[in-house]
């Protein structure tokens, strides 16, 4: 009996036609899809300033979008917060999960817990970054609060205003949500702290290039502005780890917005006391930049090694030394190497050793220059090279599979005189 394979066939020309098809799919531009809409005009400004580049690579989500005049009570108070907690007041609208308008009439009197943007950052306490979503059976309300008990903060789904099948559905709430904890009345109900972290760390008296450097940058100003909402926790290299930089980081010349970047690298946007920080449950931990630059980039790894609490970069290693300074909402920790983030330094490790100290296993020369700098990195290499036997071992590769390959021709032909004799 014969079987017939049915084989489709795609043309390079088809096939491309495709791929940019599932890319324009794929890249969800929330801004473009509430354009048409002006009742939402102020909720669409705040989007696009905040968190739009954290919504295209989204594939399917749902956002709870609040109308200009249910909006406006709140303006003047979301004003007040930095752009880092605004923008995370913001990521609390985002479902992480595609919800039809179908799928609304489905959900059950108990309720429906999803996770939202604002739980992926790890600023959310247990699972008080996700919303709980309730149909009332009698009326067909469906309602969104906080998973926290007694949470005042809660809104009733209004209405469809457009959705993609599959991808995206906006609808319309009546009020802004706020994460339970997350007081957008702090700014008025309690006063600052009024914390100046360059002045703190002076006290320190072993940060003396980590201050000069934050106040001529000018990003402590923003430090200080997010020590409201969820605060912020610093980590601050010494004078020595900054001393002990090899030749080829030259941080200093970096320009000043890469430089900036580099500062906002070692801070993260919430407050952790050294307790908080041993116990912490999410290793991979986004950083002040990640919140400029991008979702899943600029990332520490905390976690704790022997004893002392390390922080990983991925291409440095430092460990906490000290505690500078902890008062709520504000926690500083000195660490004992500069933070490089290889986005900026490349991938490979950086070794910082002690003066004096030989590298390991260098018989007490220093090794060859392993990390390029920054501006090394925008030309072209200058050689190729393969580590030690390298060559050797594909040679002795090479060899075996030719002599493999010689082994199974006189297999073959031996097989085949064999058949004709026979």
């Amino acid at each position: 009996m014969a079987i017939t394979f049915l084989i489709s066939h795609f043309t390079p020309t088809a096939l491309l036609y495709f791929l940019l098809l599932s890319s324009s799919i794929h890249a969800l531009n929330i801004t473009t899809l509430l354009s048409p809409y002006p009742d939402f005009s102020d909720f669409t400004d705040l989007i696009s300033s905040s968190i739009s580049g954290d919504l295209l690579p989204r594939s399917s989500l749902t956002l709870l979008a609040v109308p200009n005049p249910f909006l406006s009570t709140t303006t003047a108070l979301t004003r007040r917060l930095s752009p880092s907690s605004r923008a995370d007041v913001l990521r609390y609208h985002v479902l992480l999960e595609y919800l039809s308008p179908a799928a609304l009439l489905l959900i059950p009197p108990s309720g429906k817990l999803i996770t939202t943007l604002y739980q992926t950052t790890g600023r959310a306490t247990n699972n008080f970054g996700s919303v709980n979503l309730t149909r009332d059976p009698s009326t067909g309300v469906v309602s969104i609060r906080s998973p926290a008990p007694f949470s005042p903060s809660n809104a009733t789904v209004l209405s469809l205003v457009t959705n993609l099948p599959y991808n995206v559905s906006i609808f319309s709430v009546n009020s802004l949500l706020v994460p339970y904890g997350f007081d957008l009345m702090a700014s008025e109900t309690r006063p600052p702290l009024g914390l100046n972290i360059t002045k703190a760390l002076i006290d320190g008296h072993n940060f003396n290039v980590a201050a000069s450097m934050l106040a001529a940058s000018g990003v402590v100003e923003e430090f200080e502005a997010d020590e409201g909402g969820a605060g912020i926790t610093l980590f601050v290299p010494t004078d020595t780890a900054f001393s002990n930089l090899p030749s080829n980081v030259r941080l200093q010349s970096l320009a000043a917005e890469k430089k900036a970047v580099v500062l906002k690298f070692h801070v993260l946007h919430s407050y952790y006391p050294l307790g908080s920080l041993e116990s912490i449950v999410n290793p991979v931990q986004p950083t002040l930049a990640t919140e400029d630059m991008g979702a899943g980039s600029y990332t520490l790894n905390i976690s704790r090694i022997n004893g002392s609490m390390a922080i990983n970069t991925g291409i440095v290693q430092a460990s906490v030394t000290q505690t500078v300074f902890d008062q709520k909402p504000v926690s500083i920790f000195g660490v004992s190497e500069v933070l490089l983030p290889r986005e900026i330094f490349g991938k490979n490790p950086i070794l910082t050793p002690k003066p004096g100290t030989p590298f390991p296993g260098s018989g007490g020369a220093p090794p060859p220059d392993i990390s390029p700098s920054p501006e090394s990195l925008t030309g072209p290499p200058s050689h190729l090279s393969s580590p030690p036997g390298f060559r050797e071992e594909i040679r002795s590769e090479a060899a075996a599979a030719v002599g493999g390959l010689w082994s199974f021709g006189m297999a073959s032909c031996c097989i085949g005189l064999y058949l004709m004799g026979s």
